[in-house]
């Protein structure tokens, strides 16, 4: 437990020795900094120092507010920056070698690196590809909310709804349980999903998006445990899950289910707080500078679920990119369910920058 000087004791897992090189590793929802425990002790092994904590409105880090009317803006992109820098700076700690976000954890990895190159000296993506800062003039925005409505069926985005006040509750108390509900949304999620077959779409157009898969563009009736609960792996299936046994799926149920979903769901909420993004254009034209690479699943729809955003990520909003790795047999918990060929791609990358 660290107190990062930002309001927050932040739980920290580690492996490997202080004073060597510093991998940095940021996990997103519903995840935990358990979510790295496959990759930590490879990582420690080859002679880095691995820190993954729990992040603001997460697992056993406290002094977030937890309540759906609380301080949303502790929650925006800056903050979280703020968050890290207390940490690192608690643990005497003022480089970090390599910084790795995965999910939600990409986005906040990637602004860090954009905003503090001097401490962040290379940028591992996973999951979720960063189109650059919001620009200063963007074009005019279409109402998706009304356009995917429209749709027969009719359907809604999931950040929109991960955004409503019921969200947290839907998962909190699903009929199913948390802990079958983690089970199927997981899965549904993972490379085990034979549907996941995932391709560029070719706009941002309620169309295309319907392309997207039901925990991605939802059903407007539905809620997330509504929508993954036909989808619960068989108890055979469940049993052969080599790389999420029930044990460790034990270990997210059990901390969600003290902790509720509200924390993390609160990034989710702050894609909608026009003060926020106005907050990020300050970078508008701004490009990540350090090395950078991205790594996914190829059954991972996270790839291409915003339209454009992986091409910008390889072209225009890093300037020094170092390649795209779409790893087999992994869906979007790539650095749970292929942990070897994910810590294979980051020592590769990192040597390669020794």
């Amino acid at each position: 437990m660290v107190d990062n000087g930002n309001g927050l004791d932040m739980h920290v897992l580690e492996a490997g020795e202080p004073g060597c090189p510093v991998i940095l590793l940021l996990h997103g929802f519903p995840e935990l900094a358990f979510s790295w425990r496959k990759v930590m002790p490879v990582l420690a092994d080859a002679g880095y120092h691995v820190i993954a904590p729990d992040q603001r409105g997460y697992g056993l880090t406290t002094g977030w507010d937890a309540d759906y009317n609380g301080d949303l803006a502790s929650f925006r992109f800056l903050n979280l920056l703020r968050d890290t820098l207390g940490l690192l700076s608690r643990m005497g700690i003022d480089k970090v070698d390599g910084l790795v976000g995965h999910d939600f954890g990409s986005s906040a990895a990637a602004h860090f690196a954009l905003i503090r190159p001097d401490i962040f000296r290379s940028v591992t993506l996973m999951s979720a590809p960063f189109a650059g800062p919001p620009p200063l003039n963007p074009p005019p925005a279409i109402d998706m909310d009304v356009e995917l409505a429209s749709l027969e069926p009719p359907r809604k985005h999931y950040h929109r709804y991960y955004s409503t006040r019921p969200a947290n509750g839907h998962m909190w108390a699903a009929e199913q349980g948390i802990h079958d509900f983690l089970r199927a949304y997981f899965h549904m999620k993972s490379a085990d999903w034979e549907k996941n077959q995932p391709h560029r779409l070719r706009g941002w157009t309620a169309s295309e998006l319907a392309k997207l898969p039901t925990y991605y563009v939802m059903d407007l009736d539905k809620t997330m445990a509504e929508t993954v609960a036909p989808e619960m792996p068989s108890d055979a299936e469940i049993a052969a899950n080599a790389w999420l046994p029930d044990d460790e799926l034990r270990v997210y149920s059990d901390t969600f289910g003290k902790t509720g979903f509200q924390g993390g769901l609160n990034w989710y909420r702050c894609r909608f707080v026009d003060a926020f993004v106005r907050e990020q254009q300050v970078f508008a034209g701004r490009s990540i500078d350090v090395p950078a690479m991205f790594i996914s699943g190829k059954s991972d729809w996270g790839t291409y679920q915003t339209p454009g955003a992986l091409e910008k990520m390889e072209t225009t909003a890093c300037s020094d990119y170092r390649g795209t790795h779409l790893v087999d047999g992994a869906g979007h918990w790539v650095q749970q369910e292929q942990p070897g060929q994910v810590s294979a791609l980051l020592l590769d990358f990192l040597r390669e920058l020794a």
